[in-house]
């Protein structure tokens, strides 16, 4: 039986975990819709949690977060060093919006707020042809960001682009590491949540009106979901 462990890097507030479920829960879900036999194990970075041994591990998912992964805080190094682990071991890993971001990081790319401002609401990614992950030519997923990988590590193959993302999914050499900045497991009121809680913050209010209008449209998040469940039960 497939066992992937969860690494939860943020929290989701109180009321919205009240209704959409926190981080780990909406990923249980996506990759349990995939294949009702994988189980799961959560590591909490918030809850201080330590890091596990890689060699214990049979797959590792990263998830996003508040943090930025330049922002220092005294985990991020060791979370780091941890991927550089399981990227050399070939464990297979996946990692989202921050988990996609820290991996890069980590792996000796570039990351920093993007002068693009903020990427909210539904955003349509291309799909890099015979890359064997992702099928299709363009996939429609639900994103919250202002952070995006600039500069690519070496080894890392782009696998989903776009104008304002043009480093949205990445497969990285020996391909057991995959991440992606868009979230497949985020339903669509917690991806409505999101467009709010940007609104309170520093997002232009047509940048989130017109966000929360694409949200509307169908969101491809079953396809990603199930590519992801793919890659690390495989």
């Amino acid at each position: 039986m497939p066992r992937v462990t969860i690494i939860e890097t943020g929290l989701v507030s109180p009321k919205n975990r009240e209704l959409h479920g926190s981080y780990p829960q909406m990923f249980e879900q996506m990759i349990g819709a995939a294949d009702a036999g994988v189980t799961f194990d959560t590591v909490s970075i918030p809850a201080a949690d330590p890091l596990p041994d890689v060699g214990g591990l049979e797959a590792i998912l990263i998830t996003g977060s508040a943090a930025g992964v330049y922002d220092g805080f005294e985990w991020i190094a060791p979370l780091e060093a941890f991927v550089r682990t399981a990227h050399r071991n070939k464990v297979p890993m996946v990692g989202v919006c921050f988990g996609h971001q820290l991996i890069a990081q980590a792996l000796g790319g570039t990351v920093r707020k993007s002068e693009k401002g903020w990427g909210l609401g539904r955003h349509v990614y291309d799909v890099a042809p015979g890359n064997g992950v992702i099928e299709g030519t363009h996939i429609a997923l639900a994103c919250s960001h202002q952070d995006q990988v600039i500069t690519l590590p070496a080894g890392a193959r782009t696998i989903l682009s776009s104008d304002f993302t043009p480093y949205a999914g990445l497969l990285y050499e020996g391909g057991s590491t995959l991440s992606v900045q868009p979230h497949p497991e985020f339903s669509v009121g917690f991806a409505l949540a999101c467009c709010e809680m940007a609104a309170k913050g520093d997002a232009p209010d047509s940048v989130v009106t017109s966000a929360k209008a694409s949200l509307a449209e169908p969101l491809d998040s079953a396809l990603l979901g199930g590519a992801i469940t793919r890659f690390l039960t495989r």
